[in-house]
């Protein structure tokens, strides 16, 4: 991510994340370390992956709306932290490795996808999704407003108590739905979201493609 930004030591970052009253909960988990913050909104081009940054610091801070053309990504260990003090935008968020994302808004996504992460992910706004894929007791560690959206998850937890749980067929492209084609867990990374073929739905996510009915429909 090529970005104009500027140093901040652990205290400037808090004196920021007070100013912006982002709560002491969320920030007091992150790395007491250098961060790079942006000054004001940023829009970027494509996708955001966290992987592949190299911030000087530990993370980003935005210091206003993040806007990202494609998707927020990240499958490996050892990304940058992303702290929007706005709102986020994107095609959609995938998280699968150890993700430090904080949003002070709401977050505005076609897809949100948790898996397997060992992460610290809090959204103190609403999470506005055309679908949210939940799988491996991935669930986030604050949605502070509402979830609109339907939610995909394996049965044996709900996060979201009013989300009223779908069927894939009903909100996925037929690409992403598992069939008894699908013999190895490898290829859908290990998903138990009942349905769902987790490699195909980060395939599609990264190359910019429809993940949801709605989506294709919208697009077409």
């Amino acid at each position: 991510m090529n970005i104009t930004t500027t140093s901040h030591s652990w205290d400037e970052a808090v004196a920021l994340f007070e100013r912006r009253g982002l709560p002491v909960g969320s920030y007091e988990n992150l790395y007491e370390e250098e961060y790079d913050v942006h000054a004001g909104d940023l829009a970027v081009e494509g996708n955001l992956d966290l992987d592949a940054t190299e911030p000087d610091g530990t993370g980003y801070i935005i210091d206003g709306d993040l806007t990202v053309d494609g998707a927020v990504i990240n499958t490996d260990d050892g990304c940058p932290a992303l702290v929007v003090l706005g709102d986020l935008r994107a095609a959609a968020v995938y998280l699968e490795g150890d993700a430090k994302l904080i949003v002070r808004g709401d977050v505005h996504v076609g897809a949100f996808v948790g898996h397997m992460t060992d992460k610290l992910v809090m959204i103190h706004g609403d999470l506005r999704t055309r679908v949210t894929v939940l799988s491996s007791e991935f669930e986030p560690d604050l949605v502070g407003g509402e979830l609109f959206g339907p939610v995909l998850r394996p049965s044996y937890f709900a996060p979201f108590p009013e989300a009223v749980p779908v069927a894939p067929e009903t909100v996925l492209v037929p690409e992403l739905l598992l069939t008894g084609a699908d013999t190895d867990p490898d290829e859908w990374r290990g998903f138990d979201t009942p349905g769902v073929h987790g490699g195909r739905l980060l395939e599609r996510i990264e190359a910019g493609l429809p993940v949801t009915l709605a989506e294709q429909t919208t697009r077409g």
